[in-house]
């Protein structure tokens, strides 16, 4: 008798298939509508292929295109498998690496062969056409487990050294398998090393869907000391809609690139002497400051009371708080005592003398709480500082404003009873809120919760992770408007966290404020307060950040906003422009009354056309340009010209110097 296997559907249907069938064959079964649009198959919550025959009963779950995440993972998978296929079908002897997908595509690793020195710019429309023939050719992928050795030959035989040394570093006893493109064996068929999944064949992926980006250098395993490869970038999407939309986007955000438009705009610069810190202009240090004031008036009518703390401090400070075990490559450290260059012998004993710049402020709130005695009826204690951090990131990541050593937090820490956690992030919750709304931000939130390796009981987990969930609910953010998500596995070693993440006005997601729950810290810098019962208590530590870091912030914004930054954070809010020399005087004037109005304004008096005068000034992103020839300053009036807008507004100087105002007024936090 046929042994028949269960196969349970996800509306709770159930199939009966015979042993060696396939969830191809279950979609067959369905109809022939979900057999054409099937990707691949979910069996017991693991991907698979559709191929892959059933060793049991088994819950399955069928992927088609509408399973837009998974069957973009697949399709940038197979994308980098098409490319590499068609590199060597188009210079025999290019050896092959690996090549994953990414975030919006796939890129492949390949040395060139003997007869060229790399690959170019000018290479990737030839191997787009190739990888077009090889969609269009509908070749099956098809899936075989090899043995170690096997594969080990293969690409020995093939002089795939890279392929052949990775092969021989592999677990012997692990199930290892190669995909074919094309029938095994037969001419024309391409073979690559990979553990799957893909899609049935090359023909599911769309021909026009695709794009190569760029190539670069890479290492071989990414180190240095190995041999160099050509690293070919693409993107890939499900279809040629969703990728003309991505070529648009990426468009979008070179135009609005906040290095370029830092330049244009004269507001920061970097540069090799203070690798990784960022050099901040004036009119860019007027948007920093008005920053800072905006998020002082939120935190002093938040309740918090400001500080500053050292820059450096004693390595045994970090070594108590568990940073120099934990972070400490990360970290700038310093002797305590430098020897005197003329002394051969340095008199730098051991890691006691050693000091670190620090890297975070939450060592140095903790030591502020300690000072005196604290009682329960002192608590919240909310502790604010703009700190200055440094970070010793890897050249590689640096990245403009987004990435640097030198930066500068919004941080707080609330020392608070564990009666009043849900509360305090509520309240925290709501201000977030009204700041990111105040700069026209939408954002989602997600909690990060425990990860594997932490340090902590699971039962302090248990209530840390529903004090952020409660206090999510309470202010009514945990819903589908907010995005609300949990991520298993992403929190912090110490501690659970809830993270804000903004979307920008061309649709991109940007991680910034936090707020965590902590009861490691505390403990380990032995932080105490005295309860009612007259004992010692450990206090919650929540550690918070709404900007996250003054500069990244700051080049979120110059994107966001394209450079048309808010009248009340531009630095340079208007400029008095003359059509005549005749003009000067009633220039000069006006230009006085707006700044005793309080108008951050320029005047631009040279001899040029106003065309030119009023280009420049829309180049730099200024909000209002206000244009005055002779008849304005006979009349008293200024003809108005508004960033974007085609039309001018003509208007006494008085009205103006009203609008302006108005404009200018920094946003209401209540």
């Amino acid at each position: 008798m046929t042994q028949l296997l269960k196969i349970s559907l996800p509306d709770g249907s159930v199939r009966e298939m015979e042993a060696g069938s396939t969830p191809a064959d279950v979609a067959a079964a369905i109809g022939p509508g979900l057999a054409k649009a099937a990707l691949a198959a979910r069996v017991d919550g693991e991907l698979v292929d559709l191929s892959r025959p059933f060793t049991g009963d088994a819950q399955l779950a069928l992927v088609t295109a509408r399973d837009e995440d998974e069957a973009l993972e697949l399709a940038r998978h197979d994308y980098a498998h098409v490319l590499a296929e068609a590199v060597q079908a188009l210079w025999p002897g290019t050896q092959i690496t690996f090549g994953p997908s990414t975030d919006d595509g796939f890129y492949y690793d390949v040395m060139a062969p003997a007869t060229r020195e790399s690959f170019s710019m000018d290479d990737l429309p030839a191997i787009e056409d190739k990888m077009r023939e090889i969609i269009a050719a509908d070749k099956p992928l098809t899936r075989e487990v090899w043995s170690r050795q096997q594969l080990i030959d293969k690409w020995t035989a093939d002089g795939e050294t890279f392929k052949a040394e990775w092969a021989a570093g592999l677990p012997e006893g692990e199930e290892l398998t190669v995909y074919w493109s094309g029938k095994p064996n037969e001419d024309g068929a391409w073979l690559d090393m990979c553990r799957g999944p893909h899609l049935p064949s090359t023909g599911k992926l769309d021909p026009q869907a695709f794009k190569l980006m760029r190539v670069a250098g890479a290492y071989w395993r990414g180190d240095q000391n190995n041999a160099q490869l050509t690293r070919i970038y693409g993107t890939g999407w499900l279809n040629k809609k969703q990728l003309t939309a991505h070529l648009t986007r990426l468009e979008e955000a070179a135009k609005r690139d906040h290095r370029k438009l830092g330049r244009e705009m004269d507001l920061f610069h970097l540069q090799e002497e203070a690798h990784g810190s960022v050099f901040w202009h004036p009119h860019g240090y007027v948007i920093w400051r008005e920053l800072e004031a905006y998020m002082r008036r939120a935190i002093d009518g938040a309740g918090y009371r400001e500080v500053k703390t050292p820059q450096v401090m004693d390595a045994r400070q970090w070594e108590q708080s568990g940073h120099w075990g934990k972070y400490r490559e990360n970290m700038f450290v310093i002797p305590d005592e430098v020897p005197n260059t003329e002394d051969e012998g340095p008199v730098i004993s051991g890691e006691a003398d050693w000091m670190a710049l620090k890297p975070m402020n939450c060592p140095a709130h903790v030591l502020i709480f300690r000072q005196g005695i604290k009682s329960y009826r002192d608590l919240p204690l909310r502790i604010y500082e703009n700190g200055c951090c440094h970070r010793n990131e890897p050249h590689g990541a640096l990245h403009g404003l987004m990435r640097v050593r030198q930066f500068t937090q919004d941080d707080a820490h609330i020392f608070c009873r564990e009666d009043q956690i849900v509360a305090e992030v509520r309240a925290f919750c709501e201000l977030a809120d009204r700041v990111y709304k105040h700069f026209g931000f939408t954002y989602s939130i997600k909690l990060a919760l425990r990860p594997d390796q932490r340090f902590g009981s699971d039962a302090d987990w248990d209530k840390a992770e529903n004090e952020l969930r409660n206090a999510v609910v309470e202010a009514g953010l945990a819903t589908e408007e907010f995005g609300w998500e949990e991520l298993p596995g992403e929190g912090a070693f110490y501690a659970p966290k809830l993270e804000w993440h903004l979307t920008d006005a061309i649709g991109r997601t940007w991680q910034v404020g936090t707020i965590q729950s902590d009861r490691v810290l505390p403990e380990r810098l032995d932080a105490t307060y005295v309860g009612e019962d007259g004992d010692k208590h450990r206090p919650v530590m929540l550690h918070r950040a709404i900007f996250g870091s003054y500069e990244r912030f700051i080049g979120i914004l110059i994107e966001h906003f394209a450079g048309r930054l808010p009248v009340w954070l531009a630095p340079v809010q208007a400029v008095v422009a003359t059509i005549v020399s005749d003009a000067d005087d009633y220039a000069t004037e006006a230009v006085a009354k707006l700044k005793a109005a309080g108008i951050r304004v320029e005047s631009d008096l040279r001899n040029e056309k106003i065309n030119y005068k009023v280009r420049e000034h829309s180049h730099a992103k200024v909000p209002h340009l206000l244009v005055v020839g002779k008849r304005e300053a006979d009349e008293g009036t200024v003809a108005i010209r508004t960033l974007g807008e085609q039309q001018q507004q003509v208007m006494t100087l008085d009205d103006a110097i009203a609008m302006l105002r108005a404009e200018a007024a920094a946003p209401d936090l209540r």
